[in-house]
């Protein structure tokens, strides 16, 4: 008994190790970019041999991939699961966006890895550009999934672009994160949620009553402006 109950013990052991490695990981990727993660500097950080590192990744370039798949995760459980809480169509929409910039001023004094990963990776082909690209994608389809849905419901006039919308949509978040991490201009939180009303505005079914509407815009507003519990670093 006593020897079946070995491997569970140290197989605990080995994922708590893995995962308090990729957690240092995770926030040396957001200040220095994933190329200028390595196996070295990880070990530095910690207090580990390189082939104690090795022993969990096998090599730098498994741990890259392994902190875009644990980034991912952790967006989804920031922006994505909490805002499909909220009622199908505009409301889930706004929400998603609330939160995706509540996300974006969180990350201004670390870096986001898929917009820095997307210059990194931009012209260099293999493996970690593919699960960049996998990981944006699902993004991207997730918001055209809901603004469809938003046209569906009403919310949205029928002849509205949802390709076009969500290429707006994500603009607005890349500029939000150039004016406000590289150019540090004051107000580019609040600029970017003025687009994204002005965009959601310019799509708007008029014949539908907009009292609900606008009381998740400013109810997400306050998403955006609530400092949050956990930072992606």
């Amino acid at each position: 008994m006593a020897h079946t109950d070995m491997p569970p013990k140290f197989m605990r052991k080995g994922e708590m190790t893995r995962a308090a490695i990729l957690d240092v990981a995770i926030t040396l990727a957001s200040r220095d970019g994933l190329e200028g993660l390595t196996i070295g500097l990880l070990a530095e950080k910690m207090n580990m041999s390189k082939s104690g590192v090795f022993a969990h990744f096998g090599s730098r370039e498994d741990l890259q991939i392994e902190v875009v798949k644990l980034y991912h995760r952790q967006f989804e459980q920031e922006v994505f699961y909490p805002s499909i809480k909220e009622a199908r169509g505009l409301p889930r929409l706004e929400c998603m966006f609330a939160r995706w910039i509540r996300q974006v001023t969180i990350e201004i004094a670390s870096g986001c890895i898929y917009i820095s990963g997307a210059v990194e990776y931009d012209d260099r082909p293999g493996e970690i550009r593919e699960q960049l690209v996998t990981m944006v994608q699902t993004w991207q389809q997730a918001l055209h999934r809901c603004a469809l849905q938003a046209i569906e419901a009403g919310h949205l006039r029928g002849d509205t672009d949802a390709d076009q919308l969500v290429y707006e949509m994500y603009g607005l978040i890349l500029g939000l994160h150039h004016d406000a991490r590289f150019l540090k201009k004051a107000g580019s939180v609040e600029r970017a949620q003025k687009g994204f009303d002005r965009l959601i505005d310019s799509y708007r079914d008029t014949q539908v009553d907009t009292q609900a509407t606008k009381k998740s815009s400013q109810t997400n507003q306050k998403i955006a402006a609530k400092p949050a519990a956990r930072s992606i670093q």
